[in-house]
């Protein structure tokens, strides 16, 4: 808007005063419309939303009064300010009966044109600062809640949609933002008409260097810089722009890559617009920061955790065997979910177990277990008494933790399986297409002196078992129970292939917010 001209509506059913008062705001500069009487007057207001409306108090239909009152009580018109003019209506009363239902200003007949055009200046002042307010506080909610989904966002492509749709939406101009993701790749996302979903496209990988020469070079903080149409069409040929680019770079520290965000420069952006750019930019510089130093922690904390794991499963004839162990998708610390396999002379040992917590100290005291176990089956193959040694390494050297263990010792040559379960979830016998579970057996390891039973049983030829940490199961919003009876009834339609079976069960529970170990064994001839 022109800050010196403006729409005005002038209201009066006499034609003489709509010509003076007309010819007086033309002369100052201002666009006039007329209307003869209030509803007219009000068609005209919500048809033409004007700058301001000049508002005779008496008029043949419905009074000023009452066209003004109507004026403010509509959220859409409310702030377009109302001058009302009368030659008849001039008492202290009729004035103040004016301001009370809403007028902004009350002027008797007769007038002068200077204090008249005075009064219409002061009126629009107030006004165009009232919708600048209005305006920059609109914006700045936008700007708040682009910030919270940006910093929500999970996923890189995610954080940069969210950031040009935002900054489409907040500036009302098509945007653009170029980044690189965490696998070093170059991303590009750009919106060519506010409102409609970012589009991804393509761009060549130097393109970001080239952007980030013009104005922030290697320099950490956040620059601006507006470029030409055909200086920018140079870096970006296939970009859909119809005038030049109003752009900042950002970079949270010296040697980061920096990120881009810019809008089509139709206008010039004025400094509170040129701000809220700025604060984009700088929002997803440590957005696109924080989700790679996630990325690049989550993945060493992953190869920390597959360390701890067994490198091989040893070959066993007459047992087949199958393991997995996937990472809580949102989880960078490690946890203390494991397994084992071990051949203890013809038999096979098979170990589950789950140390509380998700911690590095929690991978570490699940990796002593391990190693713990590994050694004491050495010499000892009683499960009982190795549970018990297991127990008290926990209560000596981490007091304050606990863990869950299963232990199974298979003679793949008759069945025959010795067990022992510590606080864990039991394991799965499957014979045909009956699948039941084998009892919760003794306390948890790490809480008390206990002494441990076993438990004898076989597996029929051709018969299984399944073994789980409780991460595939657990759900805030599903009963245990459930859960339970649904790995069960899995359980009763084994794959011939027990590597599909474990991915079906895993595939089943889909992503979960907890590490998930599974043990899978299949007695063969």
């Amino acid at each position: 808007m022109n800050e010196n001209t403006a729409t005005i509506l002038v209201v009066d059913d006499t034609p003489t005063k709509r010509y003076i008062l007309g010819s007086w705001l033309r002369r100052a500069g201002h666009e006039v419309v007329e209307a003869t009487c209030g509803e007219e007057a009000l068609d005209l207001v919500h048809a033409l939303a004007p700058d301001l409306v000049i508002l005779d108090v008496r008029l043949p239909d419905i009074d000023g009064y009452e066209v003004c009152e109507r004026i403010k009580a509509d959220p859409a018109t409310t702030a377009i300010p109302v001058i009302q003019i009368s030659a008849h209506a001039i008492a202290v009363s009729d004035r103040a009966h004016g301001l009370d239902r809403g007028a902004d200003a009350y002027m008797a007949e007769p007038i002068e044109p200077e204090e008249f055009i005075a009064t219409v200046q002061a009126t629009l002042r107030y006004y165009r600062a009232r919708q600048r307010a209005e305006r920059m506080a609109l914006r700045l909610g936008e700007l708040t809640q682009v910030t919270l989904e940006i910093n929500a966002s999970t996923t890189f492509d995610e954080l940069l949609r969210v950031a040009v749709e935002g900054t489409a939406a907040i500036l009302g101009r098509r945007s653009g933002a170029i980044a690189i993701a965490v696998d070093g790749r170059i991303r590009r996302y750009a919106v060519i008409h506010p409102g409609e979903p970012a589009r991804s496209l393509g761009t060549p990988q130097d393109t970001l260097e080239r952007i980030t020469r013009l104005a922030l070079g290697d320099a950490a903080g956040t620059a601006e810089f507006t470029v030409s149409r055909d200086a920018w069409l140079k870096i970006l040929p296939d970009a859909e722009i119809r005038a030049g680019v109003s752009a900042v770079v950002s970079r949270t520290k010296s040697g980061r890559s920096p990120v881009y965000v810019g809008v089509e420069g139709i206008e010039p952006l004025d400094a509170d617009e040129l701000n809220i750019l700025k604060q984009l930019g700088q929002a997803l510089a440590l957005a696109v920061d924080a989700l790679r130093t996630y990325a690049e922690e989550h993945m060493i904390a992953l190869t920390l955790q597959r360390s701890f794991l067994p490198t091989h499963i040893p070959v066993t004839p007459g047992l087949e065997l199958a393991v997995r162990y996937r990472p809580a998708i949102d989880n960078v610390e490690v946890g203390g979910d494991f397994y084992e396999v071990l051949r203890v002379g013809d038999r096979l040992l098979v170990g589950i177990g789950d140390v509380q917590g998700h911690s590095l100290h929690a991978a570490t005291v699940m990796a002593e277990l391990r190693h713990a176990l590994r050694a004491f089956v050495v010499e000892e193959h009683d499960l009982g008494r190795l549970m018990g040694r297991l127990n008290d390494v926990m209560r000596r050297y981490h007091p304050s933790m606990t863990a869950t263990v299963c232990l199974l010792l298979v003679d793949p040559l008759t069945g025959v399986v010795d067990l022992a379960n510590a606080g864990h979830i039991p394991p799965i016998i499957v014979s045909g297409s009956d699948a039941r579970y084998l009892g919760w057996g003794n306390l948890l390891i790490g809480a008390a002196h206990e002494d441990y039973r076993v438990d004898r049983l076989q597996i029929p030829e051709n018969g299984a078992l399944l073994m789980f940490t409780d991460g595939l199961i657990e759900d805030r919003h599903i009963p245990l129970d459930h859960s339970l009876e649904v790995v069960r009834q899995i359980a009763t339609s084994f794959d011939k292939d027990l590597e599909v079976f474990c991915d079906r069960l895993i595939d089943h529970f889909g992503p979960r917010e907890d590490d998930v170990a599974v043990v899978a064994l299949r007695r063969t001839r």
